[in-house]
């Protein structure tokens, strides 16, 4: 068939990307909602998405792809708001990055009634856990930090969010670290 301005879309092949992927985020979480992970074929995720396998496999290696994808978006608005902050304490941004939870509450409870949450474990440990570049202590000392606010954040889901952010930088505030 010829190509006319009637048979080829009027997006960049970046904006049908993008409508791809949040399609296939969209269609996850969707599926997430009713039934375990690997209880979803990618045909399954595909068909709910309107896409093709091929798109699926050009965007995401695995299902979890999708959810570490759809994280780092999420955590990229953490970042922005700690680029903004002048106060870049520990405590207070453990109170904001328990904020960001509380504002996604929704999905971040979907990830842990399904079991997902060791997810979180790599965005955390990529943006506070330590770089090829530092230190030997800085190394270890982010590490710490890294790995223990993992700590905290796993403890919290699953004591089912009961504590609010604020209630958590006062905790923290209280350990004397």
């Amino acid at each position: 068939m010829r190509q006319t301005s009637k048979t080829v879309s009027p997006m960049s092949n970046e904006g049908r990307n993008s409508y791809v992927v949040q399609h296939i985020t969209d269609a996850l979480l969707s599926l997430l909602s009713k039934k375990a992970i690997h209880e979803i074929s990618i045909s399954e995720l595909c068909e709910k998405a309107g896409v093709g396998r091929a798109s699926f496999y050009r965007n995401f290696e695995s299902k979890e792809a999708i959810l570490k994808t759809h994280i780092n978006q999420l955590f990229q608005e953490w970042i922005n708001e700690y680029n903004k902050s002048n106060d870049h304490s520990l405590s207070n941004q453990i109170q904001k990055i328990f904020a960001h939870f509380e504002e996604h509450e929704d999905f971040y409870k979907l990830l842990n009634e399904r079991k997902l949450i060791y997810l979180l474990k790599d965005v955390v440990i990529g943006i506070v856990g330590p770089k090829p570049d530092y230190s030997k202590k800085e190394a270890y000392a982010t590490a710490f930090v890294a790995y223990s606010l993992y700590g905290w954040i796993e403890v919290w889901f699953q004591r089912g969010m009961q504590e609010t952010a604020e209630e958590i930088a006062n905790l923290f505030r209280e350990q004397n670290l």
